[in-house]
């Protein structure tokens, strides 16, 4: 069997394999900016049960998710693959298209839980879930049956928690959790016990239940692992987190449409695109903060690796255990992604979509707007990363640069037909 055991203090990792193939917990957290949590930095948000996971296990502050609108995230985390590989470009057909006419997206896709079967996981998919009925995604068990967003998984984190005690409580295998609650996404209704903590005099009352909705989140999790502690069920536990995409609170009075600020989600910029990632577990080696870029293409190759999976779809990611124990053959200092359309113009060809492809490498980023006659973004992201200065006129040499960079690595995609 092919997961890995814990091993005291100086390694990260062992070849050994562990008797028995680890259960999974997959946090999945929804519109929430990357600056927004206590381990991140943030000076008034508590997320005390996240916190203790970045703290314990190992964060990757650099993480990415190549494209930041939450279906096509979503999809990505669950296959390893690029929104151009999976096809899962947008949030929304086109006007007169069924949505059931997106759902063999992923049904050909490697997904996730599909995979884990080879090693007789059973899977339980609860909150955002986009692809219609949960088997679409290969999950065994699951709460959401049909619609956009989840529908009936939704429920999750925000009324309850006990879909998940149950399927576990039930399960005769190891298990694989989806745990994907619309947190702190809108509608922003926290408990007004936490409300009270955050909505001071002076504060836009928006940003107030935004930063209270990420406290909130928090504890769901804290409840959650509270719950699986108490089952004596941390022990072969691996816990993955990440968010699917970037949120800014847009604040003043209430506008339609205006919700989050236009440079953060299904934006290019790091507001958007930017997520920590955490994994957490004995099997996962020493508690460490690395610095090297990643991105969520890499969290399917991930558990796929610590589960043991024999099977290797194509996959563009490549599993995070190989940084830890210095195998990795990935050049970790650039990491890509692509931006489209929220609603799609066609379902033929991702192309059609595409409004930005961007990349960092190293401290720079480059975004690369699709539209005839629009100017390339360039960044430094150490030293500004809140990306307040452009500096694409006087670097045309490194703008050129990466865009040599993005194009190698996807052969020219989109120059060329996936």
């Amino acid at each position: 069997m092919r997961c890995f055991p814990w091993l005291m203090f100086f390694f990260v990792v062992s070849p050994i394999f562990a008797a028995e193939p680890p259960n999974v917990l997959m946090i999945v957290g929804d519109d929430w900016g990357w600056t927004d949590f206590g381990f991140m930095g943030h000076p008034e948000i508590k997320t005390p049960h996240l916190d203790r996971l970045a703290k314990e296990g190992v964060l990757f502050p650099n993480g990415y998710t190549p494209t930041s609108l939450c279906r096509a995230s979503l999809a990505t985390i669950l296959t390893g693959q690029f929104a151009h590989e999976h096809r899962i470009c947008c949030n929304d057909p086109p006007a007169g298209i069924d949505r059931d006419e997106m759902l063999p997206f992923l049904k050909n896709a490697p997904a996730l839980p599909r995979l884990l079967q080879d090693r007789k996981y059973q899977s339980f998919q609860t909150g955002k879930f986009w692809e219609g009925p949960f088997q679409n995604g290969g999950f065994t068990h699951g709460m959401t049956t049909k619609g956009r967003h989840g529908e009936e998984g939704l429920v999750i984190g925000r009324q309850t928690l006990e879909p998940i005690h149950d399927f576990i409580t039930k399960s005769t295998g190891p298990w694989f959790v989806w745990y994907a609650p619309m947190m702190p996404h809108e509608p922003h209704t926290p408990p007004e016990r936490i409300l009270k903590k955050y909505a001071k005099e002076g504060r836009d009352p928006r940003l107030a239940k935004y930063w209270a909705m990420c406290e909130w989140t928090d504890e769901t999790v804290g409840e959650l692992l509270k719950w699986l502690e108490e089952k004596k069920l941390r022990d072969n536990l691996l816990i993955v987190f990440v968010v699917d995409n970037g949120w800014v609170q847009s604040t003043g009075p209430v506008k339609k449409g205006d919700q989050f600020e236009t440079r953060s989600k299904n934006s290019a910029y790091d507001a958007g695109v930017r997520t920590p990632i955490i994994l957490h577990g004995k099997m996962i080696g020493k508690r460490q903060r690395r610095e090297e870029l990643v991105s969520t293409v890499d969290l399917a190759p991930t558990i796929i690796d610590v589960c043991g999976v024999e099977s290797k779809p194509k996959m563009s990611g490549e599993s995070l255990m190989a940084l830890l124990n210095g195998t990795s053959k990935r050049d970790r200092n650039k990491v890509f992604g692509e931006i489209y359309l929220h609603t799609a113009a066609t379902l033929k060809d991702p192309q059609v979509n595409l409004t930005h492809r961007w990349v960092r490498h190293r401290e720079f980023k480059l975004i690369l707007p699709t539209v005839k006659d629009s100017t390339p973004e360039l960044f430094d992201i150490v030293k500004d990363p809140m990306e307040k200065t452009d500096l694409a006129a006087s670097h045309p040499e490194k703008v050129a640069a990466l865009t040599k960079i993005l194009m190698d690595e996807w052969n020219g995609w989109p120059t060329k037909k996936p």
